[in-house]
């Protein structure tokens, strides 16, 4: 058996596990454990696991709940961020991170165990169009997302999220309501995780996929279920930000 000392963190409803682990420790994650830890029943419960590993660069590694690992995610950028501050009772205000996807660079402001913060996200490329959607976006993981309809049931959706998500070899799936040219508001199926609360690098992708449709502009707020994530886009390059909240520590014992 094995005890882990973690953190938990939200940014807007999105919430994670974060272990922040010592330079040079052996990787004892794997996705069966990352699995169980995530599990709502069984487990702690959370969309993912964000493994922080500490050294002369911090780098980053993300687990699904289902275990898969992704390439990135704007909300559990922020959290890992934060919980790095917490873990090492730092006062900076940035944080270079090195994902699978390249570094990036988050930019956050704590007031105790609340915060806000900000990430560039890299370009946002698109992929081949789906008849039916607006389109197939990439922020280091894909997304397709298609515009809502209240007629739908959430049956109809999560069967529309698999078939399309099973056309671009696996994707998270979100559907908007466009507001106004500043305004979208999304719910997202997240791949290897189900409904989610928000979604970062997915709120990056309906801002890109609604400004190349003529629909918003280069600032736009999207408005998740558990809170609002703004996305400024300059050419292709996005930038998110949002909020982020302590929750817990957290000690979890391996059977």
């Amino acid at each position: 058996m094995a005890l882990r000392s973690l953190q938990k963190w939200h940014g807007a409803g999105n919430d994670f596990l974060v272990d922040v682990q010592e330079h040079g420790l052996a990787p004892w994650w794997t996705p069966e454990r990352a699995r169980a830890l995530c599990h709502r029943t069984s487990g702690v419960g959370a969309d993912g696991l964000v493994v922080a590993t500490m050294g002369s660069e911090v780098a980053m590694v993300l687990y699904n709940a289902d275990g898969s690992v992704a390439e990135m995610s704007g909300n559990g950028i922020r959290c890992l961020a934060a919980a790095v501050r917490r873990s090492t009772r730092a006062t900076w205000d940035s944080l270079e991170v090195h994902t699978p996807v390249g570094p990036r660079t988050v930019f956050l402001t704590m007031d105790d165990t609340s915060g806000y913060g900000s990430v560039a996200m890299g370009d946002v490329t698109f992929g081949e169009s789906i008849d039916g959607t607006l389109g197939v976006a990439n922020v280091g993981n894909p997304h397709v997302a298609l515009i809502d309809d209240a007629a739908w049931s959430d049956a109809a959706r999560e069967d529309f999220a698999a078939k399309l998500s099973a056309q671009v070899g696996g994707a998270n799936v979100e559907f908007l309501t466009v507001l106004d040219v500043e305004r979208v508001r999304m719910r997202v199926i997240e791949r290897g995780v189900g409904w989610t609360q928000a979604c970062g690098t997915g709120s990056c992708a309906a801002a890109a996929l609604t400004r190349r449709a003529g629909f918003t502009g280069d600032v736009v707020t999207v408005e998740n279920p558990g809170g609002d994530l703004r996305v400024e886009l300059v050419g292709a390059s996005a930038t998110l930000s949002g909020p982020v909240q302590f929750v817990a520590n957290v000690e979890w014992l391996e059977a």
